[in-house]
């Protein structure tokens, strides 16, 4: 299994896992068009984010996005990773592990990084289990949000 930047060849395998993620985990059907303007928004302007891939044998098995929040009690550069996906025929084979350690790397190595952060649905215990496992915790801070219909 490799771990790497996506480029824009991955784009209908990251729509793809979009689709699945928000309906197996939020029960929501996503609009394509919207998703799909979304994704390659995202490969037009870095400074919105970044997605990486899992490839194993040329396929892409798993992905996550990666977007920048600024801490200025940190004077750094915090990741947030989101979008997390991996099919499920690898799933329970450390995939996302490799993914993590991955971005875990790229902020150690990098003096303007400070950490990482992510959320996840309060219903989804699995994921949460996985990010406990490599030494996430969820104790500092509860997430609120107000979203346009």
């Amino acid at each position: 299994m490799i771990i790497r930047e996506a480029t824009p060849k991955d784009i209908p395998s990251l729509l793809d896992f979009q689709l699945k993620m928000a309906l197996e985990t939020e029960n929501i059907t996503l609009e394509i068009s919207a998703l799909t303007l979304g994704v390659q928004r995202m490969f037009k302007d870095s400074t919105k984010g970044r997605y990486y891939v899992a490839e194993d044998n040329d396929e892409v098995i798993g992905c996550l996005m990666t977007t920048y929040e600024w801490s200025d009690w940190r004077n750094g550069t915090i990741l947030w990773i989101q979008s997390v996906y991996v099919d499920k025929p690898h799933r329970g084979k450390g995939v996302y592990k490799e993914l993590y350690n991955f971005i875990k790397k790229m902020v150690d190595e990098d003096p303007d990084m400070t950490g990482i952060r992510l959320y996840v649905d309060k219903t989804n215990l699995a994921a949460q289990t996985v990010y406990k496992k490599l030494g996430m915790n969820g104790d500092h801070y509860a997430t609120f949000e107000w979203m346009k219909d």
